[in-house]
């Protein structure tokens, strides 16, 4: 169950946090990995780590807000059986406090660079006659987050454009699904801490970790899992849902 065997999946962001999780995973699970991010040495570090586990994967490097770049970029890939929209930024601010410049700069990335992956990745997969999308929504997309405007507009954004894509391409056997998690451990995370709270690093970590009902932050190996399933062909009935994955946050955390 669960094998990608055959299957080319393109992530973007795969060069760091979920995004590696999912490129590694899926190279186990016998997909030949396309690790599309922005930053080159990251990038290969995953190509090389997939490669030394025997598995197949190449590097493609991008910005994805240029959509010039991931077309030129995608038109790289053979085929396209699997797109993974992980690439992202976050923000911290309110409506008054978001300045013109970091909302662009949310947007750029967050909303316009899944556009830009879903314009040249579906007429590849309609010709083929058929693949999987999963995008990186958010807890942001379903429940109030203080001090993140932004980036809950952009992850909102991201829940809006799955459902579309699902409805208007059920016809052409692609699937679009997306994912929401809440705080994930991921490298970013500990560099926001060290950033913002310097000192009291151990103190954020356990108390951003408490505030998932489950007690902990999520792993992004059990994100990358979840995804694994949906792309997988155990989930061929799965279209037009976003999956939750917050530690109780949602339901439990009232």
């Amino acid at each position: 169950m669960f094998q990608l065997n055959d299957k080319t999946a393109v992530i973007t962001g795969g060069g760091s946090g979920i995004g590696k999780a999912v490129a590694l995973l899926f190279a186990r699970a016998g997909a030949r990995v396309i690790v599309a991010d922005f930053n080159k040495e990251a990038g290969l570090q995953t190509v090389g780590e997939i490669e030394a586990a025997g598995g197949k994967a190449s590097g493609i490097f991008l910005d994805v807000s240029r959509q010039e770049e991931v077309t030129a970029a995608f038109e790289q890939v053979a085929a396209i059986d699997i797109l993974v929209n992980s690439a992202g930024i976050s923000h911290i601010g309110k409506a008054d406090t978001t300045d013109e410049a970091d909302f662009d700069r949310v947007y750029s990335v967050n909303v316009k660079g899944v556009y830009n992956a879903l314009h040249a990745a579906i007429p590849r997969m309609k010709a083929q006659g058929g693949g999987v999308i999963i995008n990186m929504a958010s807890i942001a997309s379903s429940v109030g987050l203080p001090d993140r405007f932004a980036y809950s507009m952009s992850k909102g954004a991201v829940l809006a454009m799955t459902l579309s894509v699902a409805k208007d391409y059920i016809g052409d056997g692609i699937r679009c699904n997306c994912v929401s998690p809440a705080r994930v451990h991921t490298p970013f995370v500990d560099g926001f801490i060290a950033r913002t709270y310097p000192g009291k690093e151990k103190e954020m970590f356990e108390k951003l970790s408490k505030t998932q009902p489950i007690g902990r932050m999520a792993k992004p190996e059990e994100i990358a899992a979840l995804i694994l399933y949906l792309c997988s062909d155990e989930a061929a009935f799965i279209t037009g849902c976003d999956y939750p994955i917050d530690g109780g946050f949602i339901k439990l955390n009232n």
